[in-house]
């Protein structure tokens, strides 16, 4: 069956994704289409990119149509990528494709999407993920070429996306917060390989500072490992540090929000 995942800032509580889903079923009436979010936070790129690269390990092969688009209606450009593992994508060169695509072997082929082929002929300036992305996606999943729904460009010139990377020094990991799930969960962009470099290990107390202050918390395996209502640090399914309550919010406790900087080391006696 032709599949179509889906990412997008639209939500829920208008009519957006549901329109670009009656779009793609009205192009592929077989087509089975896959929601991975429509949470994204308004226009927040690099979110969207995030969600989408820690996904796309799990999702089928077929096509990954992603609309993070605070540039609609610009100049950026409105793309179709095929990559090494044979995965297309559909969505903004503004970034929101690149690390999922890197995840997928990278990108081989590209084609600039002309709505008047597989689309509308006057799209609305203000709503091409109805108008362009979303018939583009269907066309793809039913085994129309990406030839036919663009013209094609190098697959080296795409948006990259910058993300920081934490480093290492003085006996710290500094990185920033990646993003805050919906349960609270303060997630970095430091990693495992960052902890070992300063020889962290489960059961160590950790100090964990932002904007000035600091709390020590346990590094543990997973939220029960901690008491009820506890400060603790884990590893999450992407391998990257997260800071958790265990059945509460970090982010509301710690007052941290997206983009904050971070900075992580083992505290040099026990809890208090």
């Amino acid at each position: 069956m032709p599949l179509v995942t889906f990412l997008s800032d639209y939500g829920v509580s208008d009519e957006f994704a549901a329109v670009c889903c009656g779009v793609m079923r009205r192009v592929l009436p077989s087509v089975e289409i896959l929601d991975v979010s429509h949470g994204v936070a308004h226009g927040d790129i690099r979110g969207g990119a995030l969600m989408l690269a820690r996904a796309i390990p799990y999702l089928p092969e077929g096509v990954h149509l992603a609309i993070v688009d605070p540039g609609v209606g610009t100049e950026r450009k409105a793309v179709a990528l095929e990559t090494t593992d044979g995965r297309l994508f559909v969505g903004p060169d503004n970034g929101l494709l690149s690390p999922a695509v890197a995840l997928s072997g990278g990108a081989v082929r590209a084609v600039v999407l002309d709505p008047s082929r597989w689309g509308m002929a006057d799209p609305s300036p203000t709503f091409a993920g109805r108008d362009v992305f979303a018939p583009a996606a269907a066309a793809l999943a039913g085994g129309v070429s990406l030839e036919e729904v663009g013209e094609p460009v190098s697959a080296d010139g795409l948006v990259p996306l910058i993300l920081a990377l934490p480093q290492v020094e003085d006996g710290a990991a500094s990185g920033v917060v990646f993003w805050i799930d919906r349960f609270g969960n303060v997630q970095t962009n430091i990693t495992e390989v960052q902890l070992h470099e300063l020889g962290i290990t489960l059961g160590d107390t950790l100090e964990v500072v932002h904007a000035g202050r600091t709390e020590r918390m346990p590094f543990v395996r997973t939220f029960a490992d901690a008491d009820k209502g506890r400060l603790l640090a884990f590893i999450d399914s992407a391998g990257q540090l997260g800071v958790g309550v265990n059945m509460g919010n970090a982010a509301a406790e710690l007052g941290v929000i997206d983009g904050a900087a971070i900075e992580v080391r083992r505290a040099h006696s026990g809890l208090i």
